[in-house]
């Protein structure tokens, strides 16, 4: 049975971002040890700094040239940097984190406002969920855009965004939970950012598929300045945080996985 094409966006985006609930349902239930969740992140920083330097920019380099490819990827890390700063500040700075980073977080939110606990509550959660779905928009993009190519989507790009979701989903919800976060809270966040990126990845492709070479490649540029700033934001320092000397040893390992698979069909 032939699917279209933006049908296979939409269930290739909805496949990476499944490893968010994967991750936050393991997270939450299973009382994972810090230092397992930190050489996790670890891994998956080296996957994803592997793709997007050995897929995403390739890509946009072949496509676009240099400027299209650096004006897109500096482009992409600035708005990351920047709608992240403003996120942190209303309470989603340690949205990444598996220890009391976050429960400390919610605390110092409630006593800062001068309105009920309740809704300073909420406005803490509405910044949680908006940091998620910040961090996973740029990747299930590229999904999307991997399909421009010839119709087949970017197995190295799928495998390393779920690998690289799985820690993500996994230590945020183990923080959460220190936090005092309900099951309902968290395993609803990630299930929504599942779909919002499955969602995302249809709408890269099917955007897109209409525009100029140029164009594509600044937009993959973006998603991967975007990506490479949130590695740098929040997975590297979470993982430092327990892994310390070993954090760099553990990514390198992530970076020849991503490496080996995409020279596997070479």
């Amino acid at each position: 049975m032939h699917f279209p094409t933006w049908a296979l966006a939409g269930f290739w985006g909805l496949v990476s971002g499944s490893a968010l609930m994967l991750g936050a349902a393991i997270g939450y239930y299973a009382h994972v040890s810090q230092r397992l969740i930190a050489a996790v992140m670890a891994f998956g920083s080296g996957v994803l700094i592997s793709t997007l330097s050995l897929e995403l920019m390739e890509d946009a380099y072949r496509k676009g040239g240099f400027d299209s490819a650096a004006y897109g990827f500096f482009g992409g890390a600035a708005v990351y940097t920047l709608a992240n700063w403003i996120l942190s500040h209303a309470g989603a700075k340690h949205r990444k984190r598996s220890g009391t980073q976050q429960h400390e977080e919610r605390q110092k939110t409630k006593s800062s406002d001068d309105k009920s606990a309740a809704s300073s509550d909420k406005d803490n959660s509405m910044a949680i969920a908006l940091g998620a779905l910040l961090d996973g928009i740029p990747e299930s993009i590229v999904i999307g855009l991997s399909l421009l190519a010839g119709g087949t989507v970017s197995t190295v790009a799928v495998v390393a965004i779920f690998l690289s979701n799985l820690p993500e989903g996994l230590s945020s919800a183990a923080g959460m939970r220190k936090a005092g976060r309900s099951p309902g809270f968290v395993l609803a966040l990630w299930t929504g950012i599942a779909v919002i990126s499955g969602i995302a990845s249809l709408a890269g492709y099917s955007i897109f598929s209409h525009f100029s070479p140029d164009v594509i490649a600044v937009t993959t540029a973006v998603a991967a300045g975007a990506v490479l700033a949130m590695i740098a934001d929040t997975m590297i320092p979470e993982a430092f945080e327990v892994a310390h000397n070993f954090t760099g040893l553990i990514t390198v390992i992530g970076f020849l996985v991503a490496f080996y698979l995409s020279k596997m069909g070479d």
